[in-house]
């Protein structure tokens, strides 16, 4: 069962992922299709992993998903990667 402390830390993804793209703002770009890929597929694997109950697995899927999310919609944003 997912407890509340599990969804606490799944939300603790968004400021991870808001971190790692100001990080990494140069890298944004060039890495747009895996960001793309990385959502669809650790996406999809948190689910089916939810539904066998492998919780544990299948939030830290979802984890890296939402971190890959957070960097494909700052990829878009102009003013995000010519910051410095």
């Amino acid at each position: 069962m997912i407890g509340w402390y599990n969804l606490i830390i799944l939300i603790l993804a968004i400021p991870i992922g808001y971190l790692i793209a100001y990080l990494c703002r140069d890298e944004l770009v060039q890495g747009r299709k895996w960001f793309r890929l990385i959502v669809y597929v650790f996406t999809a694997l948190g689910i089916v992993l939810l539904l066998f109950g492998l919780f544990v697995e299948g939030l830290s899927s979802l984890f890296i998903a939402i971190v890959a999310l957070i960097s494909l919609m700052k990829s878009g944003d102009k003013a995000w990667i010519r910051k410095k």
